[in-house]
């Protein structure tokens, strides 16, 4: 069967935060406006689609970590929806190593809190570029300033604002963006299904301006011909943008960081948008290496006739027509399939009826 989405649309992301930042209300929102389901869930109903254990849905707190696919501009998302309380870190973790993209949430209010800091020490463990959503704006005591600096300072992370919020807490109203120069404002009649991009507003001039000079010093700084120009006066395209910025967050030198409300729908389509444009495709990330499949003992070769022994490591590239080589990095229990194991696939391809042989056994 052809491969409906070729390998460099395919986003492998995870969202992570501490508890309450609004990462399954995020995650509704990804799955609403994509168009995977047609209805916005809520944690408090106990209507969210990632939340589908009992006691799950009963407390309104993710426990365990959920897998789902949606699709956005022409490329396949597969989404893991990780738990935020300190008791389920473990379930972050599994699902960190086999992820290519974080999306870190943090509340704008809260900021970078205990399991934030968890998180994103995990991450840097593993790897994983990240790009950053500042959730709540419309919150009392949102603070976006106050979040960069919590993140400068609690996680020697580089933040680089890609937006500034019209407004703070009651105030708040869209975003501005700070690559295309445009404002936004949702359209709250459709459930923020659509939004207008108007003219960034005179009292905002001064801090559009002072935010794109440190965003083009940043960004030229990575990127020797984007720096070439930047000194000398030349325009930079939004292509040229966005591909060094992709190039740096791919790198680890920043983190580019949006903002909005997930509960007023405002702000999501943007943040999809920079999975898309700023984090990793499958082959933008190192091949994986693992044990060489074990032989039997009638076919065992040695490294004296030139073939591989059980100690072996091999590393595989994300391609179709490579061996295949997967991680299950999750074993749950299921009513009607008894259990469900969940892999990471890193090459080849696996058909339904085939037999899958575990190296580690």
């Amino acid at each position: 069967m052809a491969r409906e989405y070729p390998i460099e649309n395919v986003r492998n992301i995870g969202i992570a935060a501490h508890i309450d930042a609004g990462k399954t209300t995020t995650t509704e929102r990804i799955l609403f406006y994509t168009g995977k389901k047609h209805k916005i869930g809520a944690v408090d109903d106990g209507t969210a689609e990632m939340d589908w254990m009992v006691q799950e849905r009963e407390r309104g707190v993710t426990i365990t970590a959920a897998a789902t696919t949606c699709f956005w501009n022409k490329h396949a998302i597969h989404l893991i929806d990780t738990p935020g309380h300190v008791d389920f870190t473990v379930e972050v973790e599994r699902s960190l190593r086999v992820l290519d993209g974080v999306v870190a949430l943090f509340c704008a209010v809260g900021g970078v809190e205990p399991q934030s800091e968890t998180v994103w020490q995990q991450a840097d463990r593993y790897n994983v570029p990240r790009i950053v959503f500042v959730n709540k704006m419309d919150r009392v005591g949102a603070n976006y300033t106050r979040v960069l600096e919590m993140m400068k300072e609690q996680l020697g992370a580089n933040p680089l604002p890609l937006q500034l919020p019209i407004g703070e807490g009651t105030e708040f109203e869209g975003v501005i963006d700070l690559v295309t120069q445009k404002a936004l404002r949702w359209d709250t009649a459709d459930q923020g299904q659509t939004y207008a991009e108007t003219e960034i507003p005179t009292e905002f001039q001064d801090d559009v301006e002072a935010a794109r000079e440190n965003l083009f010093e940043t960004v030229a700084v990575e990127d020797e011909i984007l720096l070439e120009k930047y000194l000398g006066g030349e325009e930079i395209t939004h292509d040229e943008l966005v591909t060094a910025i992709r190039t740096a967050t791919l790198n680890g030198a920043f983190v580019p960081v949006l903002c909005g409300s997930s509960l007023k729908n405002q702000g999501v389509q943007p943040l999809l948008d920079a999975v898309i444009n700023f984090l990793p495709s499958p082959v933008d990330v190192p091949p994986i290496e693992g044990a060489a499949p074990q032989l039997t003992a009638n076919s065992r070769r040695s490294k004296r006739t030139g073939g591989p022994t059980e100690t072996d490591k091999v590393t595989r590239p994300a391609d179709d027509t490579a061996p295949f080589s997967a991680l299950a990095f999750k074993v749950a229990s299921h009513p009607t399939v008894d259990k469900l194991v969940y892999c990471r696939v890193y090459s080849g391809t696996l058909r339904r009826g085939e037999a899958v042989y575990n190296v580690r056994s």
